[in-house]
């Protein structure tokens, strides 16, 4: 196999993932765990759902509620009802599980990112969402961008607070803006 062709890549992502799963095994966590809480962190309040931690991960109901209740029985994640749709059920992090994310495991793979140049960043950001867009496509699965980066986002919006999404008909914060989101479709 040749040094440069896409088999190569594929095997050095296989390689980083390997690394990062190794790093994640050796935390109080599951590797699956640690990316239920990181997603969490990450997501909007419309997509801390199990049903949207499932379609972001990839996992089945089953593996999502088990993952669910042991780290709601570790105390890391509260389960709540929605006030719109009381038969919906919505996730957050404690503040214990906000704790732990300060010594996520992922945080070693980020530091040898930072040995890069920011335009070796830049490169390999924009390759590896572009990899990912295919991939999920092909799959049919959601994209889950930042709302910033949606068709429905409206910055500055008029009766946003200070944004607004479009289709959710609900006001954004601007910390919002930069959460992932199910809902996100991106810009054509």
């Amino acid at each position: 196999m040749a040094n440069n062709g896409a088999g190569h890549i594929a095997a050095l992502i296989e390689r980083m993932g390997r690394l990062m799963n190794s790093d994640a095994h050796a935390g109080a966590l599951l590797p699956v765990q640690w990316e239920v809480l990181r997603y969490l962190a990450r997501a909007n309040r419309f997509s801390r759902t199990p049903a949207a931690l499932g379609a972001y991960l990839g996992l089945t109901k089953g593996t999502v509620s088990q993952t669910l209740r042991v780290l709601e029985g570790k105390g890391f994640v509260c389960k709540g009802v929605d006030p719109r749709d009381r038969r919906r059920r919505r996730l957050s992090l404690s503040q214990e599980a906000r704790r732990l994310l300060r010594e996520d495991p992922l945080a070693e793979t980020a530091a040898a990112a930072r040995h890069l140049s920011e335009r070796q960043r830049e490169t390999l950001t924009g390759t590896l969402e572009s990899m990912l867009r295919v991939r999920l496509a092909a799959r049919h699965r959601q994209p889950f961008g930042m709302c910033r980066d949606c068709r429905y986002f409206a910055r500055r919006h008029a009766v946003g607070a200070p944004h607004y999404c479009l289709l959710l008909k609900e006001p954004l914060a601007e910390e919002e803006s930069l959460a992932i989101c199910h809902e996100q479709r991106p810009v054509a």
